[in-house]
C-alpha cells in the first residue's frame, strides 16, 4: 500500500482527509463532553442524539446540490473552497467558546457539517480520479484508515485536553464550561489553516462540465431528489452497497450515542476520557480492518469480505451488552470496528466502480443521503427510546438483533463470495495476485464473456479473486457430476457442458449474458500440457449468433491472460518444474484483462488478443522484479554455506565467499567513470564475479561475444558508447593461442585486467569484507550494493536500426 504514497498528490490528499475529520470530530467531542458534564440520563442521550442529528441533516438536505457541485466543478477546487469555509467556521466556533455562547457553538455544529456535506462527494470521487478503478479498494482503505486515525486523534486529544482544563473546577452549565476550554478552538483553527495549504497541492485532474446545470425549482419541489434516487436504484449493486453502508453506520451511531449512558448506569464509569477511549477502540478496529481489507484487495475488489465483516459486527454487538467491564467492552468495540471496515471498504469500492464517471458525484452524494437518512432515523428511535425511558441495555440488544439479520442477509445474498473468500485465504498463502486492466471490466448490469488461456486447476479461483462480480464458469460435465464436487459447483452456479449437447449450455450462457451476468469460458477446452496458448475452439462463437432467443444486448467479450501458474503443482507441467513449489516460496500470479471486444469476434482474433496480453503480463512481471544484485544478496544470506559457483578446475565457492568476492571487486569497478562498461570474458567463475560486481556497482553491462570478428565488436562498442573494457590476461592468452586477436579493440579501450584488480586486494580487506557480508543487515547490503538494473541486457544501441547489419550474438 505504500506504493500509493509515490503517486503525485496522494500524500496531500490523505492529509486533507485526516485534518477534515480531525476538525469535525474535535468540535463534536467538545460539545458532547460539555453535555456529558452538564446533564444526566435521558436528557444526556436526547441532547447527544440532537448533536449527531445536526451533523447528519446537511448530508440529507444537500444531497442534490452536493452531487451537482462535485460533478460540474473540478473536485480539487471544491475541496479548496471547502477548506476556506472550514477556516472561517472554526474561527467563529473559537469566538463562541471564549464568549461562553453554548447555543451558537451548538448551532455551528450544523454549519460545519454543511461544509463536510459539500466536501464528501468530491473527496470520494477524487479517489477514483487520482488512483483509477484498479486501486479503488486500496485507496478507500487508506482514506478509511486515515479518517479513523483522525477520529481517534480527535477523541484522545480533545477529551484529554478537555478533562485537563476542567480538572479541580466545579462548574455548572455549558455556558460556564466553554470559556474554560476555549483554547481548544485554536487547535481547530490551526488544523483548518493547514488543511487549506494542503488542498493547494492537490493536482487538477478534472475540468468544469458546462453540460451540468442546477434547477432550484426542481430542488425545492423535490423532483431532482426523486430523479437522483431513481438513478441509484437503477443499478442493483450500487443500491445494495449503499444499504449495507447505511446499516453499519446507523448501528454505529446508535451504539455510540447509547453506550456512555450504559457505561454510567451498568459499569459505574463517569470519566469521559475512559468512556471515549473504550469507544475509540472501534476506530482502532476500523483502522486495522481497513489495512487488512486493502491488503486483501490489492488491484481488485474482494467482495467476499462483505459477509465475513457483517458476521463479525453481529458477533461484537451480541457480546457488548453481556460484558461487565469497560475493558471487555473496549475489546468488543475493537471487533466491531475491524469487522465493519472489512465490510465497508469493498462496499465503497463497489459503488465507485459501478458508477458512471459523469454521475459519480450524484451517486456518492446519494450514498451520503441514504446513509444519513438511515442514521437520522435510528437516532430518532434512540431519542424516542430515551423519552420513553427504555433501558440502554434493551437498545443494545435491539442493535444486535438488527446486525444478526443483516449478517444473515449478506450470507444468503453472497454465499459464493464467502466461499470465494475462504478459498482466497488458502490460496494467498502460496500465491501473490496482481490484476492488470481492471478498468476494462464492465460495471454491474453489462453482460460479460471472459475468454482466455487455461493453465491450471486454480484458474477459476484467480479469475474470481480478480473480478468483483460473480463469475459463472462453464465446466466439463464429467467433472461437474462428481458427487464430492457437485454441491460446491451448484452453490457457485457453474454451467456444465458436454461435447454431446453443447447447445443447451450455450443457450444458458446467452441467457446469463442477456441478464447482465459474467460468464467465463476457456476456449482451449482443456488445461494446457505445454504452458503455451493452444487452439481456440469456435464453440463460444455460437453465443453471438442470433437464434430464437434473439441477440444479446450490451454484452461484450473481455479477453484475459493468466501468468504464473505454469509449473505449479496444479498445472500439467513436469514433476521437475513442480518441484519448485516445494521450496515454500510464493508464486507471483498476474491476471491481465484486455479491452472489450464485440461479442461476435472470431476465435482467431480473440487468441491473438490473448497472446498480446501475455506479452504485456510478462513485461509487467519483469518490471516488478528486484535487481539481480538484490536477489543475489538475499539468496547468499539465506544459504551462506551452500554451493554457489565453481570452475572445471577451480575451487568450489559457497555463497558467503562468492558474495565477499563480488563486494571486493565492486568497490574497484565502481570507480569507473563511464556508465556503460564492456566485458570480454568467458562463461566461467571469473566472468560471473565480474558481471555481478559491475551490476552491484550500478553499471550497465555490455558483454562482447569473443567469437565474433574484431570489427564487429568494435562497431558494437562504438554504438554502445563503451570506452572501458574489463577482461582477463589469462583469457586473452588463451584466445591468442586459438588465433583470436583483439589488439585494435584493446588499444582503443581503457582496459581493466581482473588479475590486476585481484592482486590489489589485501588479506585484511578481504577479512573485513567477509565480516561485512556476514554481519551487515540485508537491507544495508541492498542499499549499498543493490545496483539499479533489473537484469542484464544489451544496450539499446545494439537494437538500433543502424546496427541491423551486425551479426547475431555480437553483443
Amino acid at each position: 500500500m505504500t506504493e500509493l504514497l509515490k503517486i503525485r498528490g496522494f500524500p496531500a490528499f490523505i492529509l486533507v482527509a485526516f485534518i477534515n475529520a480531525f476538525i469535525d470530530l474535535g468540535h463534536k467531542v467538545t460539545i458532547q463532553n460539555t453535555l456529558f458534564k452538564s446533564y444526566d440520563g435521558e436528557t444526556q442521550i436526547l441532547l447527544t442524539a440532537i448533536v449527531n442529528g445536526l451533523i447528519l441533516l446537511p448530508f440529507i438536505m444537500l444531497f442534490t446540490p452536493a452531487g451537482f457541485v462535485s460533478d460540474k466543478y473540478p473536485k480539487h477546487r471544491v475541496m479548496q473552497l471547502s477548506a476556506v469555509a472550514a477556516l472561517l467556521i472554526t474561527l467563529a466556533i473559537t469566538a463562541c467558546y471564549y464568549a461562553g455562547l453554548f447555543i451558537p457553538a451548538f448551532a455551528l455544529t450544523f454549519i460545519l457539517a454543511v461544509q463536510s456535506a459539500i466536501y464528501s462527494p468530491a473527496k470520494y470521487g477524487f479517489i477514483r480520479e487520482l488512483l483509477g478503478v484498479e486501486r479503488l479498494s486500496e485507496g478507500n482503505g487508506w482514506i478509511q484508515a486515515v479518517t479513523i486515525v483522525a477520529i481517534l486523534s480527535g477523541i484522545v486529544v480533545f477529551s484529554a485536553l478537555f478533562e485537563w482544563m476542567l480538572a479541580g473546577q466545579s462548574l455548572h452549565g455549558p455556558n460556564q464550561i466553554l470559556p474554560n476550554v476555549a483554547s481548544l478552538g485554536w487547535v481547530l483553527v490551526g488544523g483548518a489553516a493547514l488543511q487549506l495549504l494542503l488542498t493547494l497541492r492537490l493536482p487538477a485532474l478534472s475540468q468544469t462540465d458546462p453540460r451540468q446545470c442546477f434547477s432550484v425549482r426542481d430542488y425545492v419541489s423535490g423532483r431532482s431528489l426523486w430523479r437522483n434516487l431513481a438513478e441509484l436504484a437503477s443499478v442493483r449493486t450500487i443500491l445494495l452497497s449503499i444499504f449495507g453502508l447505511a446499516m453499519f453506520w446507523s448501528i454505529s451511531q446508535v451504539m455510540l450515542a447509547v453506550f456512555p449512558a450504559y457505561a454510567k448506569e451498568h459499569l459505574d464509569q463517569n470519566n469521559t476520557f475512559i468512556i471515549q477511549g473504550a469507544m475509540a477502540l472501534a476506530g482502532v478496529g476500523i483502522m486495522i480492518g481497513s489495512v487488512i481489507a486493502g491488503r486483501l484487495s490489492r488491484h481488485y475488489i474482494n467482495a467476499g469480505l462483505i459477509p465475513l465483516g457483517a458476521c463479525g459486527v453481529a458477533l461484537g454487538l451480541l457480546l457488548l451488552p453481556q460484558l461487565n467491564s469497560i475493558a471487555l467492552c473496549a475489546l468488543a468495540f475493537l471487533l466491531i470496528g475491524a469487522s465493519g471496515a472489512m465490510m465497508i471498504i469493498p462496499l465503497n469500492a463497489m459503488i465507485q466502480f459501478n458508477a458512471e464517471e459523469s454521475r459519480l458525484g450524484r451517486v456518492l452524494a446519494g450514498n451520503n443521503f441514504v446513509q444519513n437518512v438511515s442514521m437520522l432515523s435510528f437516532l430518532l428511535l434512540t431519542v424516542t427510546s430515551a423519552l420513553l425511558s427504555v433501558p440502554s441495555t434493551w437498545v443494545l440488544w435491539l442493535l444486535a438483533l438488527v446486525a444478526v439479520c443483516g449478517a444473515i442477509y449478506a450470507v444468503i445474498l453472497l454465499p459464493q463470495a464467502l466461499v470465494r473468500l475462504m478459498a482466497t485465504s488458502l490460496i494467498r498463502r502460496r500465491y501473490n495476485l496482481k490484476v492488470l486492466g481492471f478498468e476494462h471490466l464492465p460495471v454491474s448490469g453489462e453482460g460479460t464473456l471472459l475468454l482466455g488461456n487455461h493453465i491450471s486447476w486454480l484458474d477459476w479461483a484467480m479469475l474470481q479473486m480478480a473480478c468483483p462480480r460473480h463469475i459463472h464458469f462453464v465446466m466439463e460435465r464429467s467433472i461437474y457430476e462428481r458427487w464430492y464436487l457437485r454441491w460446491f459447483l451448484d452453490l457457485y452456479r457453474v454451467i456444465p457442458i458436454s461435447a454431446r449437447g453443447p447447445r443447451s449450455a450455450m443457450r444458458q450462457v446467452r441467457k446469463l449474458l442477456a441478464d447482465g451476468r459474467v460468464v467465463c469460458l476457456f476456449p482451449e477446452g482443456a488445461i494446457s500440457y505445454s504452458g503455451q496458448l493452444g487452439e481456440f475452439k469456435r464453440g463460444f462463437e455460437r453465443v453471438a449468433r442470433e437464434s430464437g432467443d434473439g441477440p444479446v444486448p450490451n454484452a461484450r467479450i473481455i479477453p484475459f491472460y493468466l501468468r504464473g501458474l505454469w509449473g505449479s503443482r496444479f498445472s500439467r507441467s513436469s514433476e521437475r518444474l513442480q518441484g519448485f513449489d516445494n521450496r515454500g516460496l510464493k508464486r507471483d500470479v498476474i491476471v491481465a484483462f484486455g479491452e472489450p471486444l464485440p461479442l461476435d469476434t472470431r476465435a482467431e482474433t480473440v487468441k491473438q488478443t490473448v497472446a498480446q496480453l501475455s506479452i504485456h503480463a510478462w513485461n509487467e512481471y519483469t518490471d516488478s522484479l528486484e535487481t539481480l544484485p538484490r536477489a543475489f544478496i538475499r539468496t547468499a544470506r539465506a544459504a551462506p554455506s551452500e554451493w554457489a559457483l565453481t570452475d572445471l578446475n577451480g575451487p568450489v565457492l559457497n555463497h558467503r565467499r562468492l558474495l565477499t568476492a563480488c563486494i571486493l571487486f565492486s568497490r574497484r569497478l565502481r570507480k569507473i567513470e563511464e556508465q556503460n562498461v564492456g566485458l570480454l570474458l568467458p562463461t566461467a567463475a571469473g566472468g560471473a564475479i565480474a558481471n555481478m560486481a559491475l551490476l552491484m556497482s550500478g553499471k550497465t553491462l555490455v558483454n562482447l561475444n569473443y567469437t565474433s570478428p574484431e570489427h564487429v565488436l568494435l562497431g558494437c562498442a562504438e554504438r554502445a558508447g563503451v570506452r572501458t573494457l574489463v577482461t582477463s590476461s589469462q583469457f586473452l592468452r588463451k584466445l591468442e593461442q586459438r588465433g583470436l586477436s583483439f589488439r585494435q579493440l584493446l588499444e582503443r579501450m581503457n582496459v581493466i585486467i581482473l588479475e590486476d584488480v585481484k592482486a590489489g586486494i589485501g588479506k585484511p580487506e578481504s577479512l573485513l569484507t567477509l565480516m561485512q557480508a556476514v554481519l551487515m543487515p540485508v537491507w544495508a547490503l541492498h542499499w549499498r550494493y543493490g545496483g539499479r538494473l533489473i537484469w542484464m541486457k544489451p544496450p539499446r544501441s545494439c537494437f538500433h536500426p543502424a546496427a541491423r547489419e551486425l551479426p547475431k550474438g555480437s553483443c
